[in-house]
């Protein structure tokens, strides 16, 4: 497996890391009750806010993502296009939402804008390449 496709497995797992921290935070499954909540249907949980809040925007938006880096990624490897930029972009998408998450959930606005705009320049070089 090549470094592309090694990055889009790593950034599935980040992926669903985001989406179960959310998920536990929401239901504050540390708690017996919210312990119960997590295990069941969640059809009454709490609203999302502060810091839950942030973890569950943080999820989407990886989701997000996520769904356009694998579609690149894919349609790369199925090209078969070799050129260098695509493997560059992705590790330049891969690392910036690594420290995308860390921001969002400390909420710092503007820092995490620009760490999302570096993840979407990681796109861009990897959209480049395959033209």
């Amino acid at each position: 497996m090549n470094r592309t496709l090694t990055l889009v497995v790593c950034m599935a797992i980040v992926t669903w890391l985001t989406v179960l921290v959310a998920s536990l935070l929401r239901a504050k499954a540390w708690t017996p009750a919210g312990l119960m909540m997590a295990f069941g249907n969640r059809a009454d949980l709490p609203e999302a806010t502060g810091f839950a809040g942030r973890a569950e925007r943080t999820a989407r938006n990886t989701m997000e993502n996520f769904v356009l880096f694998a579609a690149i990624a894919l349609v790369a490897q199925a090209s078969g296009s070799t050129h260098p930029n695509i493997a560059t972009g992705a590790t330049v998408f891969f690392w910036a939402r690594l420290v995308y998450i860390p921001v969002y959930y400390a909420g710092i606005t503007f820092v995490r804008t620009g760490v999302w705009l570096v993840s979407i320049v990681g796109l861009g070089m990897m959209v480049l390449a395959l033209f």
